[in-house]
């Protein structure tokens, strides 16, 4: 069977043209050299070099087979070097996250994975958690950053980071700064998160619970909407205060005192356990690690 050794020795014969120059390149002895040339011979039932008296040369053969052995050891070596290195992660890699990290860490990610993994091209997908989960688990994306640790027995996930939840409002609709009943502010129109997603799920519990009758809940995919709507004074608003950090520094919206408060969104990174999610356990951990030096308070 041919080994590398044999190629090697092959190539670096055929280079430097001649056994001695060959085996001082490999650090070993001419006997060895010779030895290793007659065995690559042997198994290729071919001679790959003519000698004389006046040295060595290729044979016909051998100049034909000569590139396909250096791209071998090309091959080898590159292999050796992916091998070695931490940072060699590269090609398209589809990243799908839920639309609340994008205006918080998530700039500093693709900044940091820019620097550190400059041939990795990166696809940003923003959807839902709902939706995410979905194209994690159809293949469509490497890795996911959503709500919850629901998917399957073939993923993994890592914990990056919590938003607290909280009732939001224009001053315009003059709530004052008391604490408000769930029942008072069930008279307006409740903006958050679509259909289906956890903080929508909350609010339609809490609204119920504390019977308030024929509620309007406005479910919106799109945060800039939601934080739109409620500067207007549209409704009132649940979402995460980190994402209106600066209209409730500039008195554009309040935070309002409530007698009924929610549980932080637990984002999550996810990825499928495969031969492949290398780059993806990679991307997952730098997420991780800079969503914990990340501090989400307005």
């Amino acid at each position: 069977m041919i080994d590398f050794k044999q190629i090697e020795a092959f190539v670096w014969v055929a280079e430097l043209g001649g056994f001695s120059a060959a085996a001082e390149k490999l650090n070993t002895t001419q006997p060895s050299i010779s030895q290793r040339i007659a065995s690559f011979e042997r198994e290729l039932s071919t001679r790959v070099f003519d000698r004389s008296a006046r040295g060595i040369k290729l044979t016909d053969k051998g100049q034909e087979l000569l590139s396909h052995a250096q791209r071998l050891l090309d091959k080898r070596n590159e292999m050796l070097r992916v091998a070695k290195s931490s940072n060699v992660i590269q090609g398209t890699f589809h990243l799908g996250t839920a639309e609340t990290l994008v205006h918080t860490w998530l700039p500093i990610l693709i900044e940091e994975l820019y620097i550190q993994y400059p041939a990795l091209n990166i696809e940003i997908h923003v959807d839902t958690s709902q939706v995410l989960r979905e194209k994690l688990l159809n293949y469509q994306l490497d890795l996911a950053f959503f709500v919850g640790t629901e998917t399957d027995n073939n993923s993994e996930y890592l914990p990056i980071g919590e938003y607290p939840l909280a009732w939001v409002a224009s001053p315009n609709l003059q709530l004052g700064n008391g604490t408000r009943s769930i029942s008072n502010l069930g008279v307006y129109p409740i903006i958050t998160y679509p259909v289906g997603s956890l903080p929508y799920r909350l609010v339609t519990q809490i609204l119920q619970e504390e019977k308030v009758v024929s509620p309007r809940i406005y479910g919106c995919a799109s945060l800039s909407t939601i934080v739109h709507m409620t500067a207007r004074g549209m409704g009132v608003s649940v979402l995460p205060p980190v994402l209106v950090k600066e209209s409730l520094a500039q008195g554009k919206l309040q935070l309002l005192k409530t007698t009924r408060s929610f549980p932080s969104l637990q984002f999550y990174a996810h990825w499928r356990d495969s031969p492949d999610s290398h780059a993806a356990r990679t991307v997952a951990r730098l997420a991780q690690q800079i969503s914990q030096g990340f501090t989400p308070e307005p």
